[in-house]
């Protein structure tokens, strides 16, 4: 299917307290998103540190964003995994509790052959009625979608597209040219925004726009609209800070990144760390060259 997703989503960071979710700031940062203009946001993708979560708090996650949200931008739900099983009980209740769609990023660490990456997204493609995205980001997961392994996944009928981040430009364009009019290419590396929409992506899926949530919806309009000159220079602005987002892993720069500007982010859960006092400062010098005001 095609026509689902077009312009700019937001992976959604998750700010926790010491004791679990800190509701009330996950809360103004969707009203971020909506005053932004984003058109959609995914919520419990990777940015959102699922893997440290409870089934609990994801749960709880995902009814708060469907209450607060009331139906004025699209929810996406990440909800894959490498576990089948729990990956399909996941996608059945992102859909009870009123996704509009699904995200799922292929198996991890199990490292399943391509032929298993084509019975995963069945099952859970055959769980919703839902639009489903793949997420491939093989540097994550270990597991690369191979663009005649995702020519084949497109014909499921409620596959939606994919979100790359492989990285590989000839790959991204190889997959474009094997899914078009099946489903649709969607960027998911900041640093790739724009090539991918000139090949053919049809929306973001990014991390950054968690910070910029305006300026990615116009660099994404102006490179649908054909404006390439204007979403340059956007892009040209931009570089310094998607740079400074992705310094250490994510998301962790770009929780910090959320707490400069003033929100209660938090953060991340253990395995990973704080922010470097160094890469704060990168982080810092990259806000000012946005002409965002840093509050600390």
């Amino acid at each position: 299917m095609t026509g689902f997703l077009q312009g700019s989503a937001t992976a959604m960071i998750t700010p926790f307290t010491a004791d679990g979710i800190n509701f009330e700031s996950f809360g103004k940062m969707i009203e971020y998103q909506i005053e932004g203009g984003t058109d959609a946001i995914v919520v419990l993708g990777t940015t959102g540190e699922p893997a440290t979560m409870t089934e609990a708090e994801k749960e709880a996650l995902m009814r708060f964003a469907v209450e607060r949200a009331k139906g004025r931008i699209k929810i996406i739900f990440g909800t894959g995994g490498n576990n089948t099983a729990k990956a399909v009980a996941m996608t059945r209740l992102a859909t009870d509790l009123g996704a509009d769609g699904i995200l799922a990023v292929t198996p991890y660490y199990n490292k399943c052959t391509q032929n298993g990456l084509v019975e995963y997204y069945k099952a859970i493609c055959g769980a919703t009625p839902l639009p489903v995205i793949c997420y491939n980001v093989p540097s994550r997961t270990g597991v690369n979608i191979l663009p005649a392994t995702m020519e084949r996944i497109a014909d499921i009928p409620n596959m939606a597209g994919i979100k790359e981040a492989s990285g590989n430009m000839q790959q991204v364009m190889e997959t474009a040219r094997r899914i078009r009019c099946k489903c649709d290419l969607y960027s998911g590396e900041d640093a790739l925004n724009l090539p991918i929409l000139c090949v053919g992506g049809k929306a973001v899926i990014s991390v950054v726009s968690n910070v910029v949530p305006k300026q990615i919806k116009g660099l994404v309009e102006y490179a649908l609209a054909g404006k390439l000159d204007i979403a340059n220079g956007m892009n040209d602005v931009l570089l310094p800070l998607i740079d400074a987002c992705f310094v250490e892993v994510n998301p962790i720069p770009v929780k910090a990144a959320m707490n400069v500007l003033g929100f209660d982010a938090g953060v991340p859960r253990a395995p990973l760390t704080p922010i470097e006092p160094e890469h704060l400062e990168q982080l810092k010098a990259a806000l000012n060259e946005n002409f965002i005001e840093v509050h600390a």
